[in-house]
């Protein structure tokens, strides 16, 4: 039977002492990550969220204290008091390894059963089965650090913004489903019965009312929940460092957010970020690195060619020309010797798999080896190899077709090549993308949307465009980049009534839909708007970079696999008839389409 800690109280944590506590009587407290019986001698290595320090018992000193010990295993919770001293044989590995505390009084808290997968930092376990008992994977190190990390970067946020005069408010999780993006999560009423609530995407509407409402700047650290497919750095709810300026521009924002990185990268790293970061323009992103989120730590530009092959004998580059597209290329330096014929053919099958016709490439080893050579005189070769900048030992990739297909293949192929390489640097860069457009054309419909959200603020000198020309009309919107990861997005806002009304019509909603979806927001721009603007910071995000983590699932206590479901509780699951009848819901087979 377990015993209490009657007497115990823990002084210390494991992970923290040191040589200079020897002599010193302390109780720590934690789990058995292992133990060695040596005959007279035990030791035991005690883990806490600080670390491990070893435990010493010998059997001449206490025997009912030897025998517990002798009983102790792997995961059991124990309490233990003794005394600081000097290690005969020291650990260099870890920052207790100078000392151990030799044990006088043991308490064991708890047994523990053996866990499914061994306890260790580094682990062979599948992560579908350390998922399923995610309370004891976060017993490791790593995924422990991790947290910890995130909870002193959210710190440092609170610090920081507060030091600067904002204000923490909560917004509501319960909302008004608005036009954001992404599906919403939706929650239904009992007493509404045949109404439903939303889960917040983001606190957009709110963050801009409080502005209204004359609280000038707001942060908080905000749940936000998408309902969307998953990735590596995504996960259906969310946590956003969200704020909202009154009085302010693009270039104040801005500012204030390089301040924060500044600080939160000296505080949790002690690295000195250089400010204030580069800007780049959407469309300069997406022509050099076929990205609006690209990664600068290497180059591989993307390059134009079009005007070299308009009129040469290859019908795969003249054809994407003439049908509008453009024929452009990336080169890898010194690649050669990495990428033979069967490696290219690998990067032609990922071209066509993420939407590409196919990929025509120049491999130099002695001399230029283009896939395409038969098409075209040595003249228009040349000046291809001229315009690119290759030389011996290169290779180029080469895609023809719409611009779209065209820029997200290269700057696809562009980063599996880097990492092929081992060209990325290590280091943090950040980026701001500046000057997106307003509106984007769906694809399917054919219709202007708004690329961010209806509120953004067009730029003066564009608003001219709303009705006769959208694709001219750029937003004052912006997003955070680092090592070619979205941290943020953001924008001012509209406050003039008249604008923005306008800005609906030129999406084309009706009135009813405008007073069905913002009713309460268009209403309160007539009682006097102060210019705003704010961004949202993708916590998870940040931690994981700073972690150096491979994906969202290692900075996150409880997340959920691909198909958002969260395989320690088995989440989502049935609810009962007598809930769904309280909510007046009836379940049907979901339709084949």
């Amino acid at each position: 039977m377990a015993e209490f800690m009657t007497g115990l109280k823990r002084t210390d944590y494991c992970g923290e002492l040191r040589l200079s506590d020897a002599g010193r009587e302390v109780t720590v407290c934690g789990w058995v990550q292992r133990a060695r019986d040596l005959g007279q001698l035990i030791f035991i290595d005690l883990r806490d969220r600080t670390g491990v320090v070893q435990l010493a018992f010998n059997d001449t000193t206490d025997r009912d204290v030897f025998d517990k010990a002798f009983s102790c295993r792997g995961e059991f919770v124990l309490a233990a008091k003794g005394v600081v001293c000097e290690r005969s044989a020291k650990n260099s590995d870890i920052p207790t390894g100078d000392i151990e505390v030799v044990v006088n009084d043991l308490r064991i808290l708890s047994k523990a059963q053996t866990p499914p997968f061994e306890i260790v930092d580094d682990t062979n376990t599948n992560e579908e089965l350390r998922l399923k008992y995610r309370y004891l994977d976060l017993r490791r190190r790593p995924l422990l650090n991790n947290l910890m990390l995130r909870s002193k970067i959210a710190k440092t946020a609170r610090d920081y913004f507060a030091e600067n005069g904002f204000i923490e408010i909560e917004t509501p999780m319960m909302i008004k489903s608005t036009p954001e993006g992404a599906r919403d999560y939706l929650v239904p009423s009992r007493i509404h019965n045949g109404k439903f609530y939303a889960l917040p995407q983001s606190p957009q509407i709110y963050k801009q009312l409080l502005m209204l409402s004359g609280f000038d700047r707001y942060i908080q650290l905000a749940r936000c929940f998408r309902d969307e497919d998953l990735r590596a750095d995504r996960q259906p709810e969310f946590t956003q460092i969200d704020m909202e300026l009154s009085f302010v521009d693009v270039d104040d924002i801005l500012e204030i957010n390089e301040g924060f990185f500044k600080r939160l990268f000296k505080d949790v790293m002690n690295i000195d970020l250089p400010v204030p970061f580069e800007r780049m323009s959407y469309t300069d992103a997406v022509n050099n690195y076929g990205s609006d989120k690209p990664d600068i730590r290497f180059d591989m530009k993307i390059k134009d060619i079009s005007d070299l092959v308009k009129d040469c004998g290859f019908g795969v580059f003249t054809s994407a020309i003439n049908s509008g597209g453009s024929v452009r290329a990336i080169v890898a330096k010194n690649a050669a010797s990495v990428y033979t014929r069967k490696e290219i053919d690998k990067l032609t099958e990922y071209a066509k798999g993420i939407g590409a016709k196919g990929l025509a490439y120049v491999r130099w080893v002695d001399s230029p080896n283009a896939s395409f050579k038969k098409f075209m005189t040595d003249e228009e070769l040349s000046a291809i190899y001229e315009r690119l900048g290759a030389e011996k030992g290169d290779v180029i990739l080469i895609v023809a077709d719409k611009n779209s297909t065209v820029l997200s293949t290269l700057g696809a192929l562009r980063l599996v090549v880097a990492k092929r390489l081992n060209i990325i640097p290590d280091g943090f860069k950040f980026l701001w993308i500046v000057d997106f457009p307003f509106f984007e054309k769906d694809e399917e419909t054919g219709e202007w949307v708004a690329m961010h959200h209806p509120f953004t603020m067009p730029k003066e000198e564009c608003v001219q465009y709303l009705d006769s020309d959208p694709s001219k009309v750029i937003a004052k919107a912006f997003d955070l980049t680092l090592n070619g990861v979205e941290l943020s997005s953001g924008s001012m806002r509209i406050t003039d009534y008249e604008l923005q009304q306008q800005m609906f019509r030129a999406l084309k909603l009706t009135d009813e839909e405008i007073e069905a979806k913002f009713g309460f927001l268009v209403e309160a721009y007539k009682y006097g708007a102060p210019p705003h603007g704010g961004m949202g910071i993708g916590l998870d995000r940040v931690v994981m970079l700073m972690c150096g983590a491979d994906n969202l699932r290692d900075v996150t206590a409880f997340p959920k696999v691909q198909n958002a479901s969260e395989l320690m509780s088995a989440c989502p699951s049935p609810v009962d008839q007598e809930s769904l009848d309280a909510l007046g819901i009836q379940l049907r087979e979901k339709s084949a389409d």
